[in-house]
């Protein structure tokens, strides 16, 4: 266990601080709140001194003449999530990764590394960092605003990610708030431009609260034709009866939108499968799921699939529905089973007329159906 970290103690020295001690063996995306023993999910956050979260571009945003100093932050992150090293199954020793030479072989130097160009078998077109440099855009610094566009009117293929965009420092809250609340009552997107990881992105901002949110955009040419994927697809016609009956497990299925709701159920088993493992406890094994076989009929699959979804019926409603009247063939299914037991047991009498005095058939045992 790794032990506390205690602050030296001694005159004028402050009070010792006990941290959450924490184990190695997942990094800091999980904690042991019992040493030893449990791990469960934790936040980006591993200490309880929470880190300042760290800008990925800095630079200033500009609408026309108004400009202000602003950050740009991720709003996601996947750093929560358990993570694997890659080991020696022999030593336990971490898998180290070199850059060689593809041809010699030999370990190559990071100042000796250069990008080029593959213009065919073995030939590249080499540029260097200074020649990079000299085609550096001007949103490599700003957030230029080029135009105002309807939300709808963007298509959810070209959104790639999100990003928090704030004032950086003291200066610039006052620019800041005209261009997000010029934004806000024109109820439209803002557009523009700005340079991460050395490419220019199409950036759409939007208010959020008393912030920006900056939605990173693919160009036309990262996005695919439907109509490659789609020209197979049949046309085939669909009856009215199909569509109500899909439109009634629509609705028993129709709610708001709850995030909060979701749960990752690969990430809960890894946690599991490590907290077993750490204890001990052997693994059993799995057997394979059970599939629901192939669909022979579709209107029967959809009208299987509305009964699964009605509720069931309440206790109350249940004690006080009629039994139905039995079918023919009924008293057969309410016999015991033939064998050396069923020779000592009575037969079963039919029921009398009056209802009320009627007494129930008696069943086998093991062969019970519900009335109705």
């Amino acid at each position: 266990m790794i032990p506390d970290y205690v602050p030296g103690t001694g005159p004028g020295r402050p009070a010792p601080i006990k941290l959450t001690p924490f184990k190695r063996i997942l990094g800091c995306s999980l904690e042991s709140r019992v040493p030893g023993d449990i791990l469960e999910r934790k936040s980006v956050v591993t200490s309880e001194y929470a880190m300042a979260p760290r800008a990925n571009w800095k630079g200033f945003l500009r609408l026309s003449l108004v400009t202000c100093p602003v950050a740009l932050y991720p709003a996601t992150s996947d750093s929560e999530k358990v993570s694997f090293n890659q080991i020696n199954r022999k030593t336990g020793h971490r898998i180290k990764y070199a850059k060689v030479d593809a041809d010699t072989g030999e370990e190559v130097a990071s100042e000796d590394i250069v990008k080029g160009y593959k213009v065919d078998t073995d030939t590249y077109i080499e540029v260097s960092k200074d020649e990079l440099d000299d085609i550096a855009l001007e949103s490599t610094h700003t957030i230029e605003i080029d135009e105002f566009v309807p939300k709808s009117d963007i298509d959810g293929r070209y959104l790639i990610r999100p990003y928090y965009l704030v004032p950086d420092g003291k200066v610039g809250h006052d620019a800041f708030a005209v261009i997000r609340e010029t934004i806000r009552r024109m109820n439209k997107v803002a557009i523009g431009r700005v340079v991460l990881t050395n490419r220019e992105h199409i950036i759409a901002l939007e208010p959020l609260d008393k912030g920006l949110m900056g939605t990173l955009l693919r160009y036309p040419y990262e996005v695919r034709n439907e109509q490659e994927y789609f020209d197979d697809i049949q046309d085939v016609k669909i009856t009215k009866d199909m569509l109500e009956l899909a439109r009634h497990i629509v609705e028993k299925k129709s709610g708001s939108f709850e995030p909060d709701r979701f749960e990752d159920h690969y990430e809960t088993a890894l946690v599991d499968l490590i907290n077993k493992k750490r204890s001990g406890v052997r693994l059993p094994s799995k057997s394979a799921p059970k599939t629901g076989g192939n669909v022979i009929n579709l209107m029967d699959a959809i009208k299987r699939s509305l009964a699964s979804e009605k509720p069931p019926a309440s206790p109350e409603r249940a004690k006080v529905k009629k039994p139905r009247k039995a079918a023919p063939g009924q008293r057969e299914m309410l016999l015991p089973i033939s064998g050396k037991r069923a020779k000592d047991e009575p037969r079963v009498q039919q029921p009398k007329p009056e209802p009320k005095k009627a007494e129930k058939p008696v069943r086998a045992p093991g062969r019970s159906k519900k009335a109705g």
